[in-house]
């Protein structure tokens, strides 16, 4: 076994048992704390982003041929760094000259490799906490987490569906086949996994990180190659990935075009020119529906997984306390500014309301509990911010404009007071009609939510199910105490390709998706084919192929 398997050895045993049985755990503390980071790490952090800016990034040995970038901080300052950049023949052609030699490496110097990468990764987290914030506009603490050891965890959970699917296929075998007085017929065989080739990788801008660590590192431990092709708005954390793994590489001997960085001002189409390349053999692209379905039909190969829009929603019946559900839908709706692929966007509610503990508040009372929880969550305007973070880019306020008097305002979006230099937008909050659906029948991504007047719990349920399964979903939940309603939206959510969330307070929030526990997507609506992370996101990343031979 390699020094680096064996050096990591332990955190990937460990991730094989947790994935089996799905308990908590976690290889990298979300908690950005001295205790597991070191005195100086923010600090040492906060100092190595700082020295990024307004500079040439360098990767060294790559096949420069220009430069590009022109990454905006939704907080308001110009990173002013500039990458190196190749055309997309420049790009393929190494990745390919680089896969002959990966693709002959060993499985447990690749995973050795890997999991080298992820250890370091670790131990930069603050410094790409920092490169997150100000390309994605999440708050820092969000930053931190979603950015650095939640996307780490995701990663290594790829990585042990991927030991765990490729290590059962044996090296080699005598077969002996019984021929009675003729003798034994014995062949000896051997197996070789054969990787597809060049991956490439589309990143979003809002989760540049967590959305993409899965097929990243998917698709190294399986052979092929990457080109990460980041957001242009987004470069930065996907650069310093990139550089990090080359680093590793390059200390092993093997080539550090292994992964290549395709960096990009806006508008130059690399991954439209990549996509359509035949010797591309896997994509993976995060983001919205239409490129989505454009790389689905017009890719030069079948081989894509996506994770695209969807309409998330929560259904209303009945709770024992108002006051929790409340603010934990307020927090959800909330939590940047409602930019994830996670935050409900309709809750359906009865005309006649909720029921609290057998007595119903109308349904004029439920929307105000819940804008009053918002209201609530950012009255102290330093504590906002760190819920709120920063919209992402001018589209999504546009967006949120545009939909104003789309439907009864119950709250209206404004900027955090005293945040000028800052993009921000509280959430937007409206009143429909079940027979609106023309307005929430499809994604408004950002910080807007409509409550919708539905005749009851069943067609809430029943309208929630039927937008998942035409227009996706990541997310679904629901608030019943009643147990035969429940079950029929387990049912119903689960037909659906829906995962459910059922009467969530306290701290745990139905946009929050566990790694090594909870199966990010179901890859069973229009929402995403994949999910992160199973067998099926890793077993078709590589082929097995055998030669025999008869045995004297």
């Amino acid at each position: 076994m390699s020094s680096l398997f064996e050096k990591h050895r332990s955190t990937l045993e460990t991730a094989l048992e947790v994935i089996r049985h799905r308990g908590f755990w976690s290889a990298y503390p979300e908690m950005p704390s001295t205790r597991f980071y070191g005195e100086q790490a923010k600090e040492e952090g906060q100092q190595a982003y700082d020295a990024l800016l307004n500079k040439d990034f360098s990767l060294p040995g790559y096949p420069e041929q220009g430069r590009a970038g022109n990454e905006q901080s939704p907080y308001g300052v110009a990173l002013g760094i500039r990458y190196p950049v190749a055309s997309a023949e420049t790009l393929l052609k190494q990745s390919q000259e680089a896969g002959k030699v990966w693709a002959n490496t060993p499985l447990d110097v690749r995973m050795g490799i890997c999991l080298e990468i992820l250890a370091r990764l670790n131990s930069m987290s603050f410094e790409i906490a920092n490169a997150v914030m100000h390309t994605s506009g999440q708050a820092f603490p969000m930053a931190f987490q979603a950015g650095g050891p939640n996307a780490q965890d995701r990663a290594l959970e790829a990585l042990a569906y991927a030991w765990a699917e490729m290590s059962q296929i044996p090296g080699q075998t005598d077969w002996v086949k019984p021929q009675g007085r003729a003798g034994d017929l014995v062949l000896e065989k051997h197996w070789r996994i054969i990787p597809r080739g060049v991956s490439v990788l589309i990143g979003c801008q809002t989760f540049p990180t967590w959305n993409s660590y899965s097929a990243f590192f998917a698709n190294l431990v399986t052979g092929n190659t990457v080109i990460a092709k980041p957001h242009p708005s987004a470069i930065l954390p996907m650069a310093i990935t990139v550089r990090v793994a080359r680093e590793v590489l390059s200390e092993q001997g093997l080539p550090a075009d292994v992964v290549l960085l395709a960096a990009e001002d806006d508008g130059m189409g690399m991954a439209k020119q990549l996509a359509l390349h035949p010797d591309v053999a896997l994509i993976d692209y995060t983001g919205a529906t239409a490129f989505g379905q454009w790389l689905r039909t017009q890719a030069a190969t079948p081989l894509v997984y996506t994770e695209e829009a969807g309409v998330n929603s929560i259904v209303l019946g009945s709770t024992d306390d108002f006051e929790a559900m409340c603010q934990n839908i307020a927090f959800s709706l909330t939590l940047y500014s409602g930019q994830m692929c996670t935050t409900p966007q309709n809750l359906f509610v009865p005309r006649d309301g909720v029921l609290v503990n057998g007595e119903r508040k109308t349904f004029d009372e439920v929307t105000a509990g819940i804008s009053n929880a918002v209201d609530a969550l950012l009255a102290d305007p330093v504590r906002a911010v760190m819920v709120t973070g920063a919209i992402a880019n001018e589209a999504t306020l546009e967006r949120v404009a545009a939909m104003r008097g789309a439907g009864r305002l119950i709250r209206d979006s404004a900027a955090l007071p005293g945040m000028e230099q800052v993009r921000t937008a509280t959430p937007l909050i409206q009143a429909l009609d079940a027979s609106d659906e023309n307005i929430y029948g499809a994604e408004c991504f950002g910080p807007v939510s409509f409550v919708i007047a539905v005749d009851d719990v069943e067609e809430g349920i029943r309208r929630a199910t039927q937008l998942a399964r035409t227009k996706g979903a990541i997310t679904g939940a629901i608030y019943e105490t009643d147990e035969k309603r429940l079950a029929q939206a387990v049912d119903a959510f689960a037909q659906a390709g829906v995962n459910l969330s059922v009467n969530l307070v306290g701290g745990i929030f139905v946009n929050q998706s566990a790694a090594f526990s909870d199966f990010h997507g179901t890859g069973a609506n229009p929402a995403g084919n994949c999910c992160f992370a199973d067998s099926a996101f890793v077993a078709n990343r590589f082929r097995v192929a055998m030669w025999r031979r008869l045995k004297k």
